[in-house]
């Protein structure tokens, strides 16, 4: 999972490197040369500005998609090991407890 996260995050700075690419490509067409040129740059941003967005789309739903099952899962073992999550829940709280105290030392 971790793995997926960090090949989604690498691929839409991927795609955002694009689009700042295309659009330096863009602005310098625009300043040097105008008409055709310039058109095609421009809709080459577009482009890759639309599949950025598309891939942002996919990667925020799918991390939403995750988030629900990862909280169905802790909700259904909650449900099963009611006392078990307690115990965790006091254990950890101790430790943060410990934590902080020691921190203000």
């Amino acid at each position: 999972m971790a793995k997926d996260v960090t090949e989604a995050r690498e691929q839409l700075l991927r795609d955002f490197n694009q689009v700042v690419g295309d659009t330096e490509e863009l602005l310098r067409s625009l300043a040097a040369v105008g008409g055709d040129k310039a058109a095609a740059a421009r809709e080459s941003v577009e482009e890759s500005l639309a599949s950025a967005k598309r891939r942002l789309r996919e990667i925020q739903g799918s991390a939403v998609e995750r988030a629900t099952e990862a909280a169905d899962a802790a909700d259904d073992y909650v449900r099963e090991n009611p006392w078990r999550a307690i115990a965790i829940g006091i254990g950890v709280g101790v430790l943060v407890g410990i934590v902080i105290s020691a921190g203000r030392r």
